[in-house]
């Protein structure tokens, strides 16, 4: 996938391109488009229609739909996705990027204005920053870190909000000046440093008076459409299965509507951890797909732990990072160029963060909306309850005065768009950890093997969809997803359907402890971070000790700390 920048400016645009890294393509009016040549990959522009020029990376799933719209104004049949996109912001304006189906992230030179738009999900990332009177904006977090015009640095606040959520939920970096643009939004950047927002899709709650069996047949049918049109056509394609329910739904309607092989691949650990291989073979065999089971030794974490943390515009406190690559990099060495997930099915149709929550607000004393906020926040387990003595005293000192981390949540968490808690929560869910965690970590690793990740359960009608059944239905007593695994009933195993989400445990504590040890004690009392004066060196040392502890729950906590101290050095952030 090619990565670019954009520039809005007065003076040499095409100097401030080659400035931050990349070659001079076009200059319109007083903007400028650049592709960087280290991260190469298939053309993303220029295009240009009418008075429009735009760069960008664009996968639309609904082109046949949108050439319709647009009728004899549409582009050439073989054209590009990022030129028929712009010709639908040219001729309808952001109701043409509603009406898009697709993962993008596209900069547009309109008039003086530069316009960002970022995809209704955010399946692909769009950063911003201003410098000595110019705007610039790229795909690529690390593109504007070598900006030279912008003076940046670590943003503390970003550090309390990684350590807290495992990811950063909202339009804040972990770099001091720059921004990532939300998904669904429409961003004007204007040369007097004005910034205007547009909100071009939003799910929004409704209510039916359908039965159970047609909520259950009209899932079904969005469901098949959305995975039908992410299949690659006249190719096998590959999907990742995990063995849990979302995974092999998708397994099973690639298997039914593809004319092509469907490979399946699946992880698991060298030692005794538990794992759901079982699961996953089943539904492999079930689904008569190709299987292939890499098993990932702690070694082979060590070695490339380094090396995939660098491929994220955010670090990610998900141990399976390293595991996603590799499994990827199979895929793509086995000649696939997409590959399937299911993610999507815990956000949007309701996992396991959402019964806990339920339970606090039939008990919770406390009626301030920060109170179901702060709740949603702890029910994380990471390490926001540390922070007091995780984070040196210097770091607290100039804490001190930022805004409470529930600020991220509120809006989401109380009565507006979403009146039932049960969709302000998977509200939350999709705008946060979807969007920041989920789409970006699968969209980096796969973009870097070379393969294109697609999430068929991130479908824009089928999450539009979610918010129109009832509650009950997606939460059916303490049953999850209640809905979505009757829609699927007749493709799976009665063992896949009805078997409890379990998850995959993931060896942390015997990596930090084995093939971690030694890497793990440098980066975290190295000179590096003892000159970044972050972290408290006697409560990382309670933690590998693992005092007070009754649960082997420090693992987690240290791998955030070291997964941020490895992003720090990759991107030569200082104290």
């Amino acid at each position: 996938m090619s990565r670019w920048c954009a520039f809005l400016t007065e003076h040499d645009p095409a100097a401030q391109v080659r400035a931050a890294g990349g070659d001079p393509v076009s200059v319109s009016g007083r903007s400028a488009f650049g592709l960087l040549h280290d991260e190469p990959g298939r053309a993303a522009g220029p295009f240009t229609w009418g008075d429009l020029t735009a760069i960008g990376e664009v996968t639309l799933f609904n082109a046949a739909e949108l050439r319709r719209r647009l009728g004899r104004d549409a582009p050439p049949p073989d054209c590009a996705d990022g030129l028929l996109l712009l010709a639908c912001y040219a001729r309808f304006g952001t109701a043409g990027l509603a009406a898009a189906d697709g993962m993008f992230a596209l900069a547009i030179s309109e008039g003086t204005e530069l316009v960002l738009v970022r995809d209704h999900v955010g399946a692909r990332t769009l950063f911003h920053a201003r410098a000595r009177g110019h705007w610039a904006a790229a795909t690529s977090l690390r593109a504007l870190r070598r900006w030279p015009a912008l003076d940046t640095g670590l943003h503390l606040p970003a550090v309390r909000s990684f350590l807290a959520f495992a990811y950063l939920p909202g339009p804040e970096t972990l770099l001091r000046g720059i921004h990532e643009v939300l998904p669904g939004r429409c961003l004007r950047l204007r040369p007097d440093g004005s910034v205007d927002e547009q909100t071009f899709w939003e799910p929004a709650e409704h209510t039916g008076d359908r039965s159970a069996r047609e909520h259950a047949q009209r899932l079904r049918e969005l469901l098949e459409s959305a995975t039908a049109r992410r299949l690659p056509a006249g190719e096998p394609v590959a999907v990742l299965l995990s063995g849990g329910i979302d995974s092999s739904l998708v397994t099973a309607l690639a298997t039914k509507l593809h004319e092509h092989p469907v490979r399946s691949y699946s992880i698991g650990f060298d030692g005794t951890t538990p794992n759901e291989l079982a699961y996953s073979g089943l539904v492999a065999t079930h689904c008569h797909t190709e299987h292939r089971v890499l098993t990932v030794p702690g070694t082979a974490v060590a070695d490339r732990l380094a090396h995939t943390v660098s491929l994220l515009d955010c670090p990610v406190g998900d141990p399976l990072t390293v595991p996603n690559l590799l499994l990827a990099e199979a895929a793509a060495a086995d000649g696939a160029t997409t590959i399937l997930n299911g993610e999507g099915g815990d956000p949007v149709f309701g996992g396991p963060k959402n019964l806990p929550m339920l339970i606090f607000e039939l008990f919770r004393d406390e009626a301030a909306p920060e109170a179901r906020a702060r709740a949603y926040l702890d029910s994380y387990r990471k390490c926001h309850g540390d922070l007091p003595v995780l984070l040196t005293p210097g770091v607290l000192a100039e804490l001190s005065d930022a805004p409470p981390l529930t600020d991220l949540l509120t809006p989401y968490l109380r009565p507006g768009r979403m009146n039932g808690l049960l969709n302000q929560l998977l509200h939350t869910n999709l705008r946060t950890k979807g969007a920041h965690h989920i789409l970006t970590k699968v969209e980096r690793l796969t973009a870097a093997s070379g393969v294109e990740g697609r999430a068929p359960l991130f479908d824009r009608a089928v999450i539009d969809y979610s918010f129109r059944i009832p509650a009950n239905l997606k939460l059916a007593g303490t049953t999850e997803k209640w809905i979505l695994k009757e829609a699927v009933r007749d493709l799976l195993p009665a063992t896949i359907v009805d078997r409890p989400k379990s998850g995959m445990r993931v060896p942390v504590q015997q990596w930090l402890t084995g093939p971690l040890a030694d890497l793990g004690n440098d980066l975290l009392f190295g000179p590096s971070a003892r000159a970044r004066d972050l972290f408290r060196a006697d409560t990382l040392r309670a933690w590998l000790r693992g005092d007070g502890s009754l649960l082997p729950r420090h693992g987690g906590k240290l791998w955030l700390v070291l997964t941020l101290e490895l992003w720090l050095r990759s991107f030569e952030v200082g104290p």
